[in-house]
Formats: structure tokens, sequence, C-alpha cells
């Protein structure tokens, strides 16, 4: 069987099939519209058997210096079920490679590394990399389970902690306004600022807002009209995930932010969502905070890439330096804009 490969011109088919599929929201339309507006050119296609869709895929397209063309990535995609992953992924390269000139194809999808997806993608002739975007490394909890069976997985003093916000006179909903988000982005600054990790300009997140809609929900914990912390996610139909978060130093004070961690939680499930992913765990104080709510890890399958060109073993070897040197770019004019910052404190 080889799936042909047919564009998706039509949001609300589009994401009605990545809800289908049980996809990931960093499939859906307003995910790929944002990144459209940032940097990237998307390409949405289904796979079709006949008249069965059987697969599909939200394709990122990045623009590489000559004579590398085009690197083609799928955020954890694509969505299709593990009997018809080869085909899928074999179509996809196919496509990727006429289509868009892609040096490589590049996936992270959205399954265990010890399910039947991983035989399936390496049979496709995909082969691990470090390249790495979305950390493999998670937590994702079961939302179909009680309050109390979620709490059982926690720590005592994180139960308590959680107990103690819920109790006080905090109240914690989803934000709705542009005056709101934009305390939210304040408190992003702040935490940033404080832990010491870099963010995207401010317009990157009010795209997400605005393009997502009800797709990328943000939760606060209000004192009043003051917001004290946030979660911030983007949900599909079974699948909720966390994008940012932050906390202002009152927050922290009052430990508000494990019970906006908890109403992110009872609202993702309300909204129907069944997984609730941390999105990623690394060895830092945030990822401390997030194992906090379960005894458990995840391993997802990771970074995998095909390639598409003979120039494939030299992007390879340039790629990971090309990255490291974007990162210590973006540290240092992160170091400037916060020392900037804080002289117009204290000014």
């Amino acid at each position: 069987m080889i799936p042909a490969v047919v564009p998706c011109t039509d949001r609300a088919l589009w994401d009605e099939s990545v809800d289908m599929f049980k996809g990931h929201p960093q499939q859906l339309w307003g995910w790929g519209e944002t990144k459209a507006m940032h940097g990237w050119s998307v390409d949405r296609v289904l796979l079709k058997d006949g008249d069965t869709t059987i697969g599909g895929a939200q394709l990122l397209i990045r623009q590489l210096p000559f004579p590398f063309r085009a690197l083609v990535y799928i955020p954890r995609g694509p969505l299709c079920a593990v009997e018809h992953t080869q085909a899928v992924l074999n179509s996809l390269a196919g496509h990727a490679a006429s289509r868009h000139h892609g040096v490589a194809l590049s996936i992270e999808p959205d399954w265990d590394r010890d399910s039947a997806y991983a035989g399936a993608v390496a049979g496709a002739g995909f082969r691990e990399s470090a390249n790495t975007v979305l950390i493999p490394r998670t937590l994702i909890l079961d939302l179909t389970r009680t309050d109390d069976e979620l709490m059982a997985d926690m720590s005592k003093s994180t139960r308590a902690n959680i107990r103690k916000a819920m109790r006080s006179d905090i109240e914690f909903r989803k934000v709705k306004t542009d005056s709101e988000l934009e305390q939210v982005l304040a408190i992003y600054h702040e935490t940033a600022d404080r832990a010491g990790f870099g963010i995207h300009e401010d317009q990157y997140y009010r795209d997400i807002f605005r393009n997502l809609g009800d797709g990328s929900p943000v939760i606060g914990a209000f004192d009043g009209e003051q917001m004290l912390a946030f979660v911030w996610l983007a949900r599909s139909g079974t699948t909720a995930f966390e994008l940012y978060g932050g906390v202002s130093a009152e927050g922290q004070k009052q430990r508000v932010n494990y019970g906006v961690k908890w109403a992110a939680l009872q609202s993702m499930r309300e909204d129907g969502c069944s997984r609730y992913d941390f999105n990623g765990l690394l060895n830092d104080g945030i990822s401390d905070f997030k194992k906090q709510f379960a005894k458990h890890e995840d391993m997802l399958l990771g970074t995998w890439e095909k390639p598409l060109s003979p120039l494939y073993p030299a992007y390879a070897r340039a790629m990971p330096l090309a990255r490291k040197g974007l990162q210590t770019a973006r540290r240092l004019a992160k170091s400037a804009a916060g020392r900037a910052r804080g002289l117009l404190r204290r000014g």
C-alpha cells in the first residue's frame, strides 16, 4: 500500500482529523498558523488509502542556508495507527523530498519509546537524532483518574500546598482578556529572569493565544485583579500539553504555583482531555517542581530523521554547531535584556 498524500486547506476538517487520531495539540491548525507567522512554512496533508484517511501530518518547513535548502519537521506527529506507520512515513518522506526539497524529514512523535511504533519508524528508514526540539523525557498524567487517585501519587507536602492554596481567597480561572494576557507575559518575563531561561518575543505568545483560541487555555491565579501565577497549555481533544508557566515573587511566597497547577489539571479534565503532558523533564528546578506531582516518568520515542538528500551527512554535522551558536547568542541577548530591565526598574 502506498497512501496518497492529499493537501488539507480546511481548518475544521483538519482539526477534526487531529482529534479523530487522538492527536497532539501541536498538530492543530492554530499551532501551525503561529509557526507560519514566525519563520516557518506550513503544509498540512492527509494520507489516503482510497477513500479512507489512514493518517495525517502538519509539516513545518524551515529554509536552510545553501546548499541544504530545507528541513521538514513534524512536531508530535504524524497521526496514524501503528499498523499504518511505515506506509504513512514512507509517503510523507517522498512528499517532503519532492514538494519541499528537504535535506531531511525530522519527526518527534507523541508515541512511547517502548511501543510498537518504534520498530515501524526504524523500518521506514529513520534514524535517531540528537537534534532534539521537544524533550522526550516527560511526565504524563492520566486525567481519567479521580482527584484522590491523582493526589495519591504526590508527596505529602505537595498535597498540603495544593489544599492550602485552594482554601485561600485566590481565584483560579481561565484568562479571558488582552489585559490579563499582558499580566501573564509580565510574570513570564519575571520568571525567566529569576530562573535563567530564554523566551520568545511577546508577540509570539500573543499570536498563540489568538490563533489557537480555546485550544490554548491559560489558567491564572488571581488575587482580586492581580495575577500571581499561571499555567499556559495547548489542548486537543485528548491531550493537554503544558507550554509555559510562571509565578510572581508574591505568588511564590503564597505557594499559589501549586494551586494553579492543580487547577490546570482539573480544568483540562473538565474540558474532556484524558492525558496531561508536563512537557519535558530536565535536571533543573522547574523539573523538580513538576516531578512533585507524580511518582513516575514517561519516555517518548524522541527525535528521528530520515535523510532525503546526499547532503544529509554534512547537514547532520553542521546542525549541532549551528544550534549551539544560536543558543549562545540567545543567552547573551537575554542577559543583556535582563540587565536593561533591571536598570529601568532601578531608574
